[in-house]
């Protein structure tokens, strides 16, 4: 990732640094498809800040925002962060990433265990 890109300012250094802090926290207590989820978040999120960093305030304004809404996980418990609110997340930094026009930054959901079985060949059940 270029984080290092031209017009690289100081509020940005600041946003991706309370996502690089959160995602470091993260990966104390999250493994397997919720820490890939977490960490597809950050790495977007990242992305949104740098290509966002000479955009409108109106552009930056929901970057940020999308940064606030990582980083705060308001429907955590403790130290532990449910998978409901990394769902959430990631419901409002890919919205955020598609009314800027990055679609190639939203995170897809992953397939369910359910929908994977579902659609699996009928020969092999």
């Amino acid at each position: 990732m270029a984080v290092e890109e031209a017009g690289f300012t100081p509020g940005s250094d600041v946003l991706i640094r309370k996502v690089d802090s959160h995602l470091m926290a993260l990966r104390a207590s999250l493994r397997g498809p919720e820490l890939e989820l977490a960490e597809q978040l950050a790495a977007g999120l990242k992305e949104l800040v740098v290509a966002t960093a000479q955009a409108s305030a109106a552009d930056r304004g929901q970057v940020r925002a999308a940064v606030h809404y990582f980083v705060l996980r308001r429907e955590s418990r403790g130290r532990l962060l449910s998978v409901r609110s990394l769902a959430a997340a990631q419901r409002v930094v890919n919205k955020v990433a598609r009314q800027l026009g990055r679609p190639d930054l939203a995170v897809e959901p992953r397939p369910t265990r359910e929908a994977a079985l579902s659609t699996a060949d009928p020969a092999t059940r």
